[in-house]
């Protein structure tokens, strides 16, 4: 097989904004993601069925059988024997690429995961090779990402009679799971809920973008109205993210669901990921970080961020926060997208701050809370699906088996301290907000 990558080019559009109102109707979410590969590809789709028919199950489960270990021993054989299959021609169609991401990936952790934790970790060159490729037509890091496990990952129920509308929030469902487990599915459809909702955001960002480059008093008036529109959709995202514990079993997802998302730098014990086979592609690197997905990756809430003109920041040692980091993992439309939004002339926190407007002080901050209330529900949900099961999993720790917890910080599956990168984006968004008290211009 030879791969010539010098010569494949995304022939994708890059941009997420339309002039038809209706294109927002799925915001960051694909509006219709591919359910499967065509061929030659079908084999990586075969072997992607293989793993979820078999139940494949984690290689560091506590209770494992002999039979579940050789069950995965021979799935993962069978990646080594398959082809390794050009890429050429992927980059023909976004969502063909998008859909090799997302089966190239979730093989990759199939296989990754369910290794014993004695052996290091070499990815076959029948699944390394073809990733680093589609990553780098992406633009995306070679492992699962949000939009692999939410954006690009859903599909109807029921087909609907219009596509261009918002779909129904129970007609939904993922397309690939690990486990196959309700609670895996919800957790899933959570955070692609959320971002339907927030479909109408990126609406009203897109058209107070236009509103403040004219800044005249009718603008003024539009963007005021936008913004409490802006603070609605906000909570109603909020209330989005509370359903998830009507459906979603909290240690069912940390034992069963969490562990299959894990990246290189979110693992309890690190062991790097060889890709084998990369030093024969010179036009080929190895991957420098390789994070887990995370809610950290929707260019939604960096957006929301960046139009509020909310900074994150350097981590307090100086290096690259993990909100921009996260960055890295989106899909490179997304990136333009945020990109226009903090590059733009007249940002929105300054044109209210040179207003003599007292209703769009009080709305920009009104939708700012709304936001902070959002983070308010994220902490709750952490300390319900992470901090809760992590003490409990650490408490039962009982009979000398090696605990993950132990009085080190808990990682999120950006690899990160979850509890400190939590309240500190809270912090920041908090401090965005504009003191009322403050004398007019």
């Amino acid at each position: 097989m030879t791969i010539l990558a010098t010569e494949l080019k995304p022939t994708c559009d890059a941009s997420i904004t339309h002039s038809n109102d209706d294109d927002y109707h799925t915001g960051f979410m694909a509006s219709s993601p591919l359910l499967r590969l065509p061929s030659p590809w079908d084999e990586w789709e075969a072997i992607l069925d293989a793993a979820v028919q078999k139940k494949l199950q984690l290689g560091d489960k506590p209770d494992l059988t002999v039979a579940e270990e050789n069950a995965s021993k021979q799935w993962r054989g069978d990646v080594r024997k398959m082809n390794t299959l050009s890429v050429a021609g992927l980059e023909k169609s976004e969502a063909t690429l998008q859909r090799a991401h997302v089966v190239l990936t979730y093989i990759l952790h199939f296989y990754i995961q369910t290794l014993p934790v004695s052996e290091p970790i070499l990815v076959p060159r029948t699944i390394s090779i073809p990733l680093l490729y589609v990553s780098q037509l992406l633009e995306v890091p070679p492992v699962i990402t949000y939009a692999d496990s939410v954006l690009n990952n859903w599909e109807y129920i029921i087909w609907p009679q219009k596509t261009s509308e918002r779909p129904a929030a129970d007609n939904l469902r993922s397309q690939t799971t690990f486990t196959g487990l309700v609670d895996e599915h919800e957790f899933n459809l959570v955070s692609a809920r959320i971002e339907f909702l927030g479909s109408d955001a990126v609406k009203l960002i897109a058209l107070m973008m236009d509103q403040l480059a004219v800044g005249d008093s009718d603008a003024t008036k539009q963007i005021t109205e936008h913004l409490r529109q802006l603070a609605g959709v906000i909570y109603a995202m909020k209330d989005a993210l509370l359903d998830v514990m009507k459906r979603c079993n909290p240690d069912v997802f940390y034992n069963q669901v969490r562990p299959w998302l894990r990246g290189e730098d979110s693992a309890a014990t690190v062991r790097k990921w060889k890709f084998e086979g990369i030093d024969e592609h010179p036009d080929l690197r190895q991957p420098q970080y390789l994070s887990g997905p995370s809610a950290g990756q929707s260019c939604l809430i960096h957006s929301l961020d960046a139009f509020f003109g909310i900074d994150h920041g350097a981590s307090n040692h100086g290096s690259t926060s993990l909100m921009t980091r996260m960055q890295e993992y989106m899909p490179k439309k997304h990136r333009e997208f945020l990109n226009n939004i903090k590059m733009s002339p007249r940002p929105l926190r300054n044109f209210v701050l040179a207003s003599v407007d007292a209703c769009i002080l009080a709305e920009f901050n009104h939708a700012v809370a709304a936001l902070k209330a959002f983070r308010d529900a994220h902490m709750i949900i952490i300390t319900f699906f992470v901090l809760g099961p992590a003490r409990r999993a650490e408490k039962k720790d009982q009979a000398g088996h090696p605990s993950n917890v132990g009085n080190d910080p808990i990682k999120g599956t950006g690899g990160t301290d979850l509890v400190k990168f939590l309240k500190e984006t809270r912090a920041h968004t908090t401090a965005a907000m504009i003191d009322t008290n403050r004398k007019m211009d």
